[in-house]
């Protein structure tokens, strides 16, 4: 039975931590680090707000205390300014008031145009797509193949966007799998809940045990001063003991699912939610789909291997990505002969269906854009280093953690909290005679736990896509979530002393 409380939409709850964010400014000094840049073999240094050419040697990075080598600005591993161990000075507090508030989600807007973009763009992809009737048809023959196995197709493809999160970053490109797994999955006589988990959490669950993520391990590596590849056993191991929990995890809730629909944690919290996405009937699937819908249900894969290809292979990002879904439209409008006009309604109609998840992504950006603006992030971060200093090395390892934790909420950019934390944290760790690999693991463990509650991520746009709320997500995740929090401890315990 449905939950009588009714939880707030993602929009409110993201405004309401806006505000937080403002109230915080109020109450958190303001200060900053200095900065250290690079720009077509140039450092930058930005002292007390005004920008220093510096030589572009391993000297400077030395005489700075920075542990980066030279080669990880030269090759691009590090594009973000980093900051100066020891460096941090108190700026004038610049506190945020109701005209910031209301500016916030507009700021998080222009900041993340391209992954609106990207999700826009793939609305109407989708959208141009579903008009076809393939993928219905595919879906009916797939449902039929894997009857009495449906379990699989959880294992599988919850492996596979974990495996993505890990190994190349998959993150934002998650939203383009929804349309596809969403109908395929309540078919099989699951719920909206097992598609946000696969999907979502399966690149989240990547991120935390991510062993060549090049946004976040090879980042953060770099900035700490070691190898990237100190400490890859380890991860590689971590991805899959994790990997193997959490895919038992859900398939344990699945299967209880389909037993009894009533078991249906969105069920018994939000009540009866329709899909956002095109289901298909009941009725027996075509033996063989005709020529044309195999074409078409080609390009509709090949579009998602061509995305994945460039990301991992030639260093796409979201322009490219995006460019990709637009030709791929362009094609299935040309096979289906469908006029110009036809298709730019339909194409556009599909945006709209996504324009609300759009607005969640930019208004949680636009909590980091008022802590920004107030200049407390550094504050944080440097006040919290300062607690854990002259702490013994267990102490200190499994404190940084749950720091890491926090500084999510504050922090959502896997690279941005790499550039800002590692310099500082990784000059306390010689201290405190901590390997680096340590520091970068629980960088790495921090995000990738609060990342799965944290609304300044990529959790509310995910639930908004499904229409289910965080009430039903929190009574799902919580308990594997405790799991893994003691599965990181025993980790970075156990790596410390080794």
């Amino acid at each position: 039975m449905a939950s009588s409380v009714k939880v707030p939409h993602p929009l409110s709850i993201l405004m309401a931590v806006v505000v937080l964010a403002a109230l915080a400014t109020w109450l958190v000094p303001a200060g900053k680090f200095d900065t250290l840049s690079y720009t077509d073999k140039a450092f930058t240094l930005n002292r007390n707000g005004k920008d220093i050419a510096v030589p572009f040697s391993q000297k400077t990075l030395d005489s700075l205390h920075i542990q980066a080598s030279l080669s990880a600005f030269e090759n691009g591993s590090i594009r973000k300014p980093v900051s100066v161990p020891g460096s941090y000075h108190r700026l004038p507090k610049n506190a945020q008031g109701i005209v910031s508030i209301v500016e916030a989600p507009i700021k998080g807007i222009y900041d993340t145009i391209d992954i609106i973009l990207f999700v826009l763009l793939i609305g109407g992809f989708i959208q141009v797509f579903n008009t076809t009737g393939a993928m219905e048809q595919g879906l009916k023959q797939l449902a039929v193949k894997m009857h009495g196995r449906e379990g699989w197709l959880i294992i599988i493809t919850t492996f596979l966007m974990a495996f993505g999160g890990a190994s190349y970053g998959m993150a934002e490109e998650g939203f383009a799998f929804y349309p596809v797994l969403v109908p395929l999955f309540l078919a099989a006589g699951y719920d909206l809940l097992l598609p946000v988990a696969v999907i979502f959490g399966g690149t989240q669950l990547g991120t935390l045990s991510s062993f060549s993520n090049p946004f976040s391990t090879i980042i953060a590596s770099n900035a700490c001063g070691i190898n990237w590849t100190d400490g890859f056993n380890g991860r590689l191991l971590m991805f899959v003991v994790t990997s193997v929990v959490y895919i038992v995890f859900l398939v344990r809730y699945a299967q209880k699912v389909k037993r009894n629909p009533a078991h249906s944690l969105v069920y018994r919290t939000d009540g009866k939610v329709e899909s956002p996405f095109p289901a298909f009937g009941g009725e027996a699937a075509q033996p063989v789909p005709g020529k044309k819908n195999m074409l078409l249900l080609g390009l509709f894969f090949l579009a998602f291997g061509v995305m994945i290809t460039g990301v991992v292979k030639w260093g796409w990002w979201l322009t490219e990505m995006s460019a990709v879904f637009i030709v791929a439209a362009i094609l299935i409008a040309v096979i289906q002969r469908m006029n110009q006009r036809l298709f730019i309604e339909t194409f556009i109609k599909g945006a709209e269906g996504l324009l609300s998840v759009t607005f969640i992504i930019g208004a949680a950006r636009g909590v980091t854009a008022v802590l920004d603006s107030g200049h407390i992030s550094d504050s944080i971060v440097y006040y919290a280093s300062q607690q854990i200093a002259d702490l013994p090395s267990g102490g200190f390892i499994v404190i940084l953690l749950l720091l890491f934790c926090l500084f999510t909420l504050f922090i959502s950019s896997t690279s941005g909290m790499a550039v800002v934390t590692m310099p500082i944290i990784g000059a306390l760790a010689l201290a405190a005679h901590v390997p680096g690999r340590e520091i970068v693991n629980s960088y790495l463990y921090g995000m990738g736990i609060m990342g799965f509650l944290s609304p300044t991520g990529l959790l509310l746009p995910s639930l908004a896509l499904v229409g289910i709320s965080f009430k039903a997500w929190w009574r799902f995740v919580w308990p594997i979530l405790l799991a893994l929090v003691v599965i990181c401890i025993a980790s970075l315990l156990v790596g410390i002393k080794l």
